[in-house]
């Protein structure tokens, strides 16, 4: 085992956790709440530049970036100015099956992969709960997943992802950089215009008990 790769301690994969027809039934929640909520082009920090994904959220926070204001989790839709739509209680269910965590999660971040989207190599940091593992949930075409270390020029490992499959990053693997490096057309027929969508659940606040021992 090496301590750049999916098998980092706290890195986790369940293939084929969910079945096609709970494929299927999230799916068809994830389409109705993006009605309320839709798909949005999420710009970087300071250039504005377009992400490759499209982005919606759902929970009581949302992550967000934009050129003005960088990245950030706020309440409300930027371009609606409404809150977000409720969780999936699905995700929910995977989040209290699966994460260990005694808090529930606060953000879904939904993002949707065309042919050409990727994601390049990142750590999940803007969230003051960094005990909390991320947990992420794909549906749809497959991705080639890339994790590392700690460190950026730490040597990495790809993964695929399917269609189904949910793994977690917590322990050390919470700080790992990791991304997409690109998905796979037609490996799927679970979304009607194929590509792929990725369901990371975040806990972003830190729980009040923590809170109040670590003001202490």
């Amino acid at each position: 085992m090496t301590r750049a790769s999916a098998d980092l301690d706290g890195f986790r994969l369940w293939p084929g956790l969910l079945s096609r027809a709970e494929q299927e039934a999230l799916r068809d929640e994830v389409f109705a709440r993006m009605r309320a909520g839709p798909l949005y082009i999420p710009r970087m920090p300071k250039s504005g530049a377009p992400m490759s994904v499209r982005m919606t959220n759902f929970g009581p926070l949302g992550w967000v970036t934009d050129k003005e204001h960088g990245y950030r989790y706020q309440a409300t839709h930027p371009d609606t100015d409404h809150p977000w739509p409720a969780m999936p209680p699905r995700v929910r269910e995977l989040w209290d099956e699966l994460s260990g965590y005694a808090a529930p999660p606060e953000a879904c971040l939904v993002n949707y992969y065309e042919t050409d989207s990727r994601m390049g190599l990142h750590v999940d940091s803007d969230e003051d709960a960094w005990d909390a593992p991320v947990l992420s949930i794909s549906l749809g075409d497959t991705a080639l997943f890339r994790i590392g270390g700690v460190l950026r020029s730490d040597p990495t490992r790809s993964v695929r992802l399917a269609s189904g499959d949910v793994c977690m990053l917590g322990g050390p693997s919470r700080r790992a950089y990791h991304g997409v490096d690109r998905v796979m057309p037609g490996t799927s027929r679970l979304l009607p215009k194929g590509g792929r969508i990725n369901l990371t659940v975040r806990r972003v606040t830190m729980p009040a008990a923590q809170a109040q021992q670590a003001q202490q």
